[in-house]
């Protein structure tokens, strides 16, 4: 199967009109679109004013799916649902649950997703096509936390998320595209632990790879932070070769 997949990660509030525009030009020759976390302004316990400007922008770029960042992430569900106001992408965490009582989902869950539980937070996994993609984000509150008190969300290992999304996607299609915010070195632990993932598109650490590297069978990509460059992954007979694209200025 041939692929074309367009990446952006870690962008903190920086893709503006001219990064958008951009972004159309190289949506219009991709096949899917993926955002990996921390698109927007506020840090880990900010809460915005108003409805972040990224969330419009991804949309009217055509962004396909999504997982949330350390960014987005809240304690408090409120403050949680006021970050996401405006997101219109599924977003998707397989590694996030409620803690406690299930509550209602915080985004509206996309038709035919793995759910996590009847009523999860957000959705685990879904396919597009003959594409299964899944997403998990860096722990932010775990049980063994003193912050598990105060905080509406419990997150478990993503490794163990991962390989769940897996067992699902696998005979529903024929290539699966991890959508991680868990970082680099993390990236490598799923590729070696989890069998199944043809492509890993990275965020978290920042880290800005020229080329795709390869742990067993699978490919990761990341593309570095604050909306400098978006990536353009082509998948074609196993192999992934990345493009990276400018969508602002090093002295912006």
């Amino acid at each position: 199967m041939e692929l074309v997949l367009l990446h952006t990660a870690d962008m903190h509030g920086r893709l503006d009109e001219a990064g958008l525009a951009r972004l159309q030009q190289l949506r219009a020759v991709s096949d899917l679109y993926f955002d990996c976390g921390d698109a927007v302004k506020s840090g880990n316990v900010g809460v915005p004013a108003r409805q972040d400007p990224v969330w419009e922008r991804l949309a009217r770029a055509g962004c396909d799916a999504g997982a949330p960042g350390n960014r987005e992430f809240h304690v408090s569900s409120a403050a949680f649902r006021r970050k996401l106001r405006g997101c219109r992408h599924p977003l998707l965490a397989a590694n996030m649950s409620w803690n406690g009582r299930a509550r209602k989902p915080l985004l509206p869950p996309p038709a035919g997703a793995l759910l996590a539980s009847d009523q999860p937070p957000l959705a685990s996994a879904l396919t597009i096509g003959d594409v299964g993609v899944f997403g998990v984000m860096v722990p932010m509150v775990t049980e063994r936390m003193a912050a598990r008190a105060v905080s509406a969300f419990l997150h478990r290992d993503p490794i163990e998320a991962a390989r769940e999304c897996v067992e699902w996607l696998r005979p529903r299609c024929k290539v699966v595209v991890a959508l991680t915010h868990i970082g680099l070195r993390s990236d490598k632990r799923l590729a070696e632990e989890v069998p199944g993932v043809d492509i890993i598109l990275g965020g978290h650490s920042h880290d800005l790879l020229d080329e795709p590297l390869r742990v067993g069978s699978t490919w990761i990509a990341h593309i570095g932070a604050h909306a400098y460059f978006a990536g353009v992954h082509e998948f074609k007979g196993g192999r992934l070769t990345t493009r990276l694209e400018p969508l602002r200025s090093r002295d912006a």
